[in-house]
C-alpha cells in the first residue's frame, strides 16, 4: 500500500458516508431492514479496514466482520468489547442482500443499531484523524 494514511483516511471517509446513510434512512418506513443493515454492516467493516490500515495490517477482500476485529487483535490492537457482538452485521453482507426476502430478515432496532455504529466509527475517527 503506498500511502497508508490516505488509505485509512478514505476507507474512513466511505464509513462516515455510510453511517450518514443510516441516520438519514433510520424513520423511513419504505427503507427495508435488509438495506438499512447492510449499510450498518459496511459501516463497521470499512471503519475496520481503516483501523487495520492504520495499525499496519493488511485485510482481505472480505466482509466478514469476525475475521477483521481477529485480524486488529492479531495485530495487536485492543478492541472494545463492545464491537465484538456487532458480528450478526456480516450477514447483511451477503444472505441478506442476495436473499431478500423481506419475510426472512428480523426487525432491528434503527437506533440502538445506529449507535453502535457510530460508536465504532468513532473510535476509528480518533485513531485515524
Amino acid at each position: 500500500m503506498k500511502d497508508r494514511r490516505a488509505h485509512a483516511v478514505m476507507m474512513l471517509t466511505l464509513a462516515q458516508a455510510d453511517l450518514r446513510a443510516l441516520v438519514a434512512m433510520k424513520d423511513l418506513a419504505q427503507i427495508s431492514t435488509a438495506i438499512f443493515g447492510f449499510h450498518a454492516q459496511q459501516a463497521v467493516e470499512k471503519a475496520l479496514k481503516a483501523w487495520l490500515t492504520t495499525a499496519g495490517a493488511a485485510y482481505p477482500k472480505v466482509h466478514d466482520i469476525r475475521l477483521l476485529l481477529k485480524l486488529l487483535k492479531d495485530a495487536g490492537q485492543t478492541v472494545p468489547e463492545a464491537f465484538r457482538r456487532l458480528v450478526y452485521l456480516t450477514a447483511f453482507a451477503a444472505q441478506f442482500r442476495y436473499d431478500i426476502i423481506e419475510e426472512l430478515v428480523p426487525e432491528v432496532d434503527r437506533a440502538a443499531m445506529i449507535r453502535e455504529v457510530a460508536e465504532v466509527v468513532e473510535h476509528v475517527e480518533r485513531l485515524v484523524l
